[in-house]
């Protein structure tokens, strides 16, 4: 099959889209950026139509700049972010709830005793950060009416008038059955959304319908949530093989093949993709904060910007015994504690920004090596290496803190845009089934491999440090300088 393909990656912050060619490569890049509400109590919202004319505008962008025609387009998506719509006229009624936001934490705590259950059944712990409680939320405090849906569904609907979700993205609800990949009718019960209306379930690379949002018709063909979208651009698809993408937030995915792996580290156990109707499976952890939390140091003063960060870390030669947690949204994967919010701990009046840095890369880093040692610990084995992609591994200092921390190579993807390059992807698979994966993904080579340059026994120690810390947070006692 010859032709380019469009791939639009609609995210937190912001949607990026390209123009894909087989054998050109990237001609044509767009990009719109979207704006999320940050609001007390641990709320975060957006406009819905900001996601929709983002996804148009980086479209449209990226058509120009190629000036040529495609003959698919693609769409990856946030994953857990939701509302709830009209289906007749595809009006919101709701704004979307990011997948960020906490407000469902009451409601999972109501619903404690069936945790063990939803667990089985769908693979994912009871957190308000996926979708399930977010939805039964908005049916609970907003509205009854229309159908209450994970964002790419509403999106997919605007473009082509079809009702559909990926496997992937329905695994992300907690209202998916990890073993048949359809929907839990006793999940939905837990929920209180047991006669909901809810969108097919679909292969990833299946033709959906068509679009005109972005000028002449194109088949939409690819539907993809965004970290396992950026697991197949990294071409992470054999058992034990992993990838972290430094984003927002922070998400490594680790392959476990075509079974489903329940381990009790606590990683999630979801779908990576459905193919052809086969289903792969993935381990999942995340960081909550990385880039936002970067963001959270520029707000204070620290930074100009995520750019900052090596040059403001090199002006010291290490964190000063400055650690930092930056759960600012709570802990994720392993501890499930969205309760905990962050903390500073060893400073003092010769602290400086450099430090607080450092201190920073720091937590970021070992927050992952506490995800790569549980992914490990479920696979039975140590993983040898770690792919990363995303915006935050520009920063030399982060990724060799990573390195040094993880005590593996840390390979850096020379494939900036590994979500809208993966989705891309499935959309040529979904145009051309004949089409083997390994030829349809890009060539994965590093751009950079970081070694470790420390011992094992200096990463450890650095590694208590932190978790002293969280310990601390855990058992409620905030330590000296909560954030």
């Amino acid at each position: 099959m010859t032709g380019p393909v469009l791939a639009v990656d609609q995210g937190t912050s912001g949607t990026k889209a390209l123009v894909v060619c087989p054998e050109r490569g990237v001609i044509g890049t767009g990009s719109a950026p979207v704006r999320p509400r940050y609001l007390p109590g641990g709320l975060v919202e957006v406009d819905p139509t900001e996601l929709y004319d983002s996804v148009v505008t980086a479209g449209r962008a990226a058509l120009a700049e190629a000036d040529t025609p495609v003959v698919a387009v693609g769409l990856a998506n946030q994953g857990e972010t939701v509302l709830a719509w009209d289906p007749a006229t595809g009006a919101p009624l709701t704004d979307a709830i990011v997948w960020q936001d906490r407000r469902a934490a009451a409601l999972c705590v109501e619903l404690t005793a069936h945790g063990d259950e939803l667990r089985q059944w769908t693979g994912l712990p009871l957190d308000p950060y996926f979708a399930a409680p977010k939805m039964a939320w908005i049916r609970r405090r907003l509205t009854g009416a229309g159908v209450v849906t994970t964002s790419d569904s509403w999106l997919v609907h605007r473009l082509t008038g079809e009702f559909v979700t990926d496997a992937a993205t329905a695994g992300r609800t907690g209202l998916l059955d990890l073993d048949t990949v359809s929907w839990s009718a006793p999940a939905l019960d837990v929920y209180g959304l047991g006669g909901e209306r809810l969108p097919r379930v679909v292969d990833a690379d299946t033709p959906v319908g068509t679009t005109t949002a972005f000028g002449p018709p194109i088949p939409l063909t690819g539907l993809l949530v965004d970290q396992q979208a950026a697991l197949l651009a990294q071409s992470v698809t054999a058992p034990g093989a992993a990838k972290c993408t430094y984003g927002t937030g922070a998400f490594l995915l680790a392959q476990t093949g075509t079974t489903p792996r329940r381990g009790d580290s606590g990683l999630v156990s979801c779908v990576a993709w459905r193919l052809a109707g086969r289903t792969s499976y993935c381990l999942d952890g995340q960081v909550y904060t990385a880039a936002s939390a970067v963001r959270w140091l520029t707000d204070l003063g620290v930074l100009s910007g995520a750019g900052d960060l090596d040059t403001v870390g090199a002006t010291v030669p290490d964190s000063g015994g400055v650690t930092f947690v930056p759960a600012l949204a709570g802990l994720a994967a392993p501890w499930w504690r969205g309760d905990v919010r962050g903390s500073l701990h060893g400073l003092g009046l010769d602290t400086t920004g450099g430090h607080l840095v450092r201190a920073l890369c720091e937590g970021i880093a070992t927050q992952v090596v506490e995800l790569a040692a549980a992914a490990a610990s479920d696979l039975g084995r140590p993983l040898t290496s770690l792919r990363v992609d995303g915006g935050l591994t520009r920063s030399a200092l982060l990724m060799q803190t990573q390195a040094d921390l993880l005590q593996l190579p840390i390979e850096v993807s020379a494939l900036p845009d590994a979500t809208a390059l993966g989705v891309g992807a499935v959309a040529r698979l979904g145009l051309d089934p004949g089409l083997a994966v390994h030829d349809a993904v890009p060539e994965w080579k590093p751009s950079a491999v970081y070694e470790p340059e420390v011992t094992g026994a200096e990463a450890a120690e650095r590694l208590e440090r932190f978790r002293t810390a969280v310990a601390a947070l855990l058992d409620g006692d905030g330590g000296s300088s909560p954030v």
